[in-house]
């Protein structure tokens, strides 16, 4: 068993940061729950509450909400992305 953190991408089908963010994870080989919302859905609400944001791709490592696609992007480039995947 692996303890590495649940990793959560929050987004839609339709939007290309949602899909950038799911490719830079899945180019990596990092597990992740991919949830799908769509407005005023349940799912929707809790990713508010989560982030305080209404914009996807929202993204956590375990309960660190990382943020949106830029971010993931740059905590990569730096290395942090690395280590916050590793628990």
């Amino acid at each position: 068993m692996s303890d590495a953190p649940l990793v959560t991408v929050y987004g839609t089908t339709t939007c290309s940061y949602c899909g950038a963010a799911r490719m830079l994870l899945t180019r990596k080989a990092v597990r992740f729950e991919d949830v799908v919302i769509q407005d005023g859905s349940e799912r929707f609400e809790e990713m508010q509450k989560r982030s305080g944001s209404r914009t996807v791709p929202q993204i956590f490592i375990g309960n660190t909400h990382v943020g949106g696609f830029d971010e993931l992007c740059s905590l990569d480039k730096s290395g942090e992305l690395d280590k916050l995947l590793a628990g």
